[in-house]
Formats: structure tokens, sequence, C-alpha cells
């Protein structure tokens, strides 16, 4: 059977969507955009083809691997656009994409593909029936067959009657799409090579034009400002939170929980209200995470607990630790298994042993923490000079007094005691206690003295 090429064309500019950034790079629930048609194109092509426009060097490294990438210079349509990816394009069937149509299912094209295959066709047509048509191209079609298409802007008034719209999706046998492609012509209001006038050529010279309906009209949906960009973020965060209830995973309130399409999520895990997950992010089994949290690039095991609140970022949590509430992990952390982290919490780029607590209201950063070790209430690990960091290492089992400073570079022994409202400047060893503190005084009597000193005279 000859080989699928699937050709996506991303050249488009981002006018509607009042931006420099190209369109398709535009990011949707954790992905950009053009992602989307790359996913559903490799699921079933053998070779990917991506038009682009000029100066698109970030819309190559966002697809990565795996594509063709070809410049569509002048933007002069759509059919001006196809007609760059030719050289690419090999002699088996191609199955031409919009870059900004997220929602379009690969088992979707599938249909359309195998449809096309076993008809015959030149060229086949994933069309939508919708309510509301405006905007988009109409199917004309004669005795059943299709055969043209109409863009909205050149459609007389009883043409924009018809509800079966273009979704600009086509597979095309390869000769006679490049045959007919060399007879458009830009004969219309935009001056622009249509690539649905293929069609209507086609079907002029007799060609078998075929059509499919997209089972869903929502798979049709593009993004050409930021309110369809809404629109469809809306609808796809949907579907990621019914894939994960499908799975096991309990939403308590979807309409107030966003998770991007990055996400993976175990089964008894609880996700409560107003929670954002983002980026590569992986839960475990048995987690609870609270109200109020707000996740990005992370990587959980199983058991954990996120009270309500907690703000982390690119960490990595083990089974069975808790966090929370009100804690923040900003990136380079890693929490052991059964570790605990209290509220109002910071850590950066520190390591906490399995079994070890920082419990409340402390700093720990650039730091390793050992097994078992308690750090009290309003430690601060003084890691910065005014000119470089500086690492703390806490061996397993110490314990930290609360109010501590503990100025890096440091290292404390294994199972050290540093007394409660210390600051700490040398290394403590092993199961020594170091208290740094000045010396109390008390004045027996001071008070009243003082009360006396400032009163007021009887008057």
């Amino acid at each position: 059977m000859d080989r699928l090429t699937a050709v996506i064309l991303a050249a488009g500019e981002a006018k509607r969507m009042r931006s420099r950034q190209p369109k398709v790079l535009h990011p949707l629930c954790g992905r950009p955009l053009i992602a989307y048609a790359l996913r559903t194109a490799r699921a079933l092509a053998d070779r990917t083809v991506v038009v682009t426009g000029p100066n698109a060097d970030d819309v190559r490294v966002a697809a990565g691997d795996g594509a063709t990438f070809v410049e569509q210079r002048e933007r002069l349509g759509t059919g001006h656009a196809l007609g760059q990816a030719r050289a690419a394009c090999g002699d088996g069937p191609i199955v031409v994409l919009a870059a900004d149509m997220p929602l379009l299912s690969s088992e979707t094209l599938e249909r359309l593909v195998a449809h096309h295959r076993g008809a015959g066709a030149a060229a086949t047509v994933l069309t939508a029936v919708v309510d509301r048509p405006q905007g988009y191209g109409r199917i004309l079609r004669q005795g059943g067959r299709v055969k043209r298409i109409v863009e909205d802007r050149d459609a007389t008034d009883d043409q924009k009657k018809i509800t079966e719209i273009n979704t600009s999706v086509y597979c095309f046998e390869a000769r006679r799409l490049w045959k007919a492609l060399a007879e458009v012509r830009p004969d219309n209001e935009q001056g622009e090579y249509y690539l649905t006038d293929v069609i209507g050529i086609l079907a002029k010279a007799g060609s078998r034009i075929e059509a499919v309906a997209a089972p869903d009209p929502i798979e049709a949906l593009g993004i050409n400002d930021r309110k369809q960009l809404a629109a469809v973020a809306a609808i796809l965060r949907r579907r990621i939170l019914d894939r994960l209830m499908a799975d096991g995973v309990t939403i308590v309130d979807p309409a107030s929980t966003y998770i991007e399409d990055t996400v993976t999520i175990g089964p008894d895990t609880v996700v409560e209200p107003q929670v954002v997950i983002e980026g590569v992010t992986t839960f475990g089994t048995e987690c609870v995470i609270g109200s109020g949290s707000h996740v990005t690039a992370s990587r959980f095991g199983d058991r954990v607990a996120l009270k309500p609140y907690c703000i982390i970022n690119d960490a990595v949590v083990e089974d069975g630790a808790t966090l929370g509430p009100f804690c923040h992990l900003r990136p380079g952390c890693h929490i052991g298994a059964k570790a605990k982290v209290g509220n109002f919490a910071e850590l950066k780029k520190s390591r906490i042993g399995r079994g070890s607590k920082v419990p409340h209201v402390s700093y720990v950063g650039d730091t390793t923490v050992g097994e078992d070790v308690n750090i009290g209430a309003g430690t601060v690990t003084c890691n910065y000079d005014g000119v470089r960091k500086h690492e703390t290492k806490i061996a397993d089992g110490a314990f930290v007094g609360t109010n501590s400073s503990l100025v890096a570079p440091l290292t404390i022994g294994e199972g050290a005691y540093i007394g409660a409202g210390s600051t700490i400047t040398q290394d403590v060893p092993p199961g020594a206690l170091a208290v740094a503190r000045g010396q109390q005084v008390v004045k027996e009597g001071w008070a009243a003295g003082k009360v006396k000193k400032h009163a007021r005279p009887e008057e």
C-alpha cells in the first residue's frame, strides 16, 4: 500500500490573535497549538510535512523531530502553501490538515483516509453540519455529489444558507492533486490561491469527489483569535477531566479545576476544587491534591497529600509525603518518602530525606537534609552571601531548634542538636550540641520601676 503523507498547513500569521508570536505556538492546555495537529498526523501518516511561514525557527523547535519542514515565503493562500510541500511528499495519498484544529481526532482522520482509499477517489473532503456556518467554506453539491467549495466571503446569499461546511481537512490522490493545483488561479476577493478550488477543478474534470462528515461538529472548530482559543480550551479541559475521571480519578469540582493535557494522575487520587496542574506532571495512586494548589512540571509518588494552597514547581515528591498547607517548593526540590513540609515553609533546590520534617514558617535553600531530621519552626538556611549561593548539609537524625539561622556553607553532623534561637556559623560534629545566642540577663523588679518612671503626675 502506498505510504501516506500528512501535510500540516502552519504558515498563517497571527493577525487576529493580535500577537507577534506565530498562532501555532500559542499555548493550549499545556501544549503549543501545533502539537495537536502533529499528534493526530503522526498517529496515522508514514511521513509528516509542515508548511511554515518565514522566520519560523521557533515553530520547528516546538514541533520537534520527526517532521519535514518547508517554507512558504510569500503568504499567497492555502493552495500556494500546499504547493510548497510537493517535493517533500511521496506518490501515495496526501492528507492535508490545518494546524489550528486541535479537536480533530485521529479516529476521524483514519475514517477519512480509509473511505478515500476504498472509494478510489481523487479527493475526499471532511465536512461538518453546523448551526452557524458563518466564516466557513460551504459544500456545494449537485445530485448529492460534491461539486465545489465556495469560501464564505465569496458565497452568494443563497450559498451562505448552506449548513454543510468545509473543515479544511482533505485526502488527495497525489498525481491528480498536483495537476489540479497547477490550474488554480487567484480569482477571488483575497487574490489568493485557494486550495478549495482544487475540488471544483477535479469535479469538472470528471474525477470522483467524496465527502465524509465529522461525527461531532466540534472537531471542525478552528482557532483564529483569542476568544476562539479560550472556547476550544474549555472544551479540551473538559475532555481531559472526563478522561481522568474515567480512569478512576475523583475530580470534586470540574468547573473550577484546570489540568493540562500533559498531566498523568493515578487512580483513587482526589483532586479538590480550584486546583491547577500544569506541564509534564505525574501523580501516583491514592494522592490528595488540596484546594487551591498550583502544581507545575513535578513528579509525585503514591499516597502523597498536598494540603490546600501548595505551590510546587519542578519538584519530586516520593511516596507518602505530606506537604502544606501553604507550602512553596521552588525548582529543584526532592522530598523523600514520608517526609513532611508544613505550612508557610519555602524550599528551594533542596533535598529532604525520608521521614524528615520541615514543619512550618521556615526557609530551606540549597540544602541537603538526611533522614529523620527535625527542623524547627522559623529556621532559615542563610544560603546567599550577597554574591554567591552556598550549601548546607544536615545529616541523619539531626535536630534543629526553633528560630535557628544556619549560615552556609555549613555541615551539621549525624544526630547533632542545634539549640533554639541559635545562629550557627561553624560546622557541628556528629552527636554534638551547638548553642550560639546571647546570654540571658534578668533584672528583677525592672518592670515596676519602668512603670513608676513613666507614670503621669496626679492632677
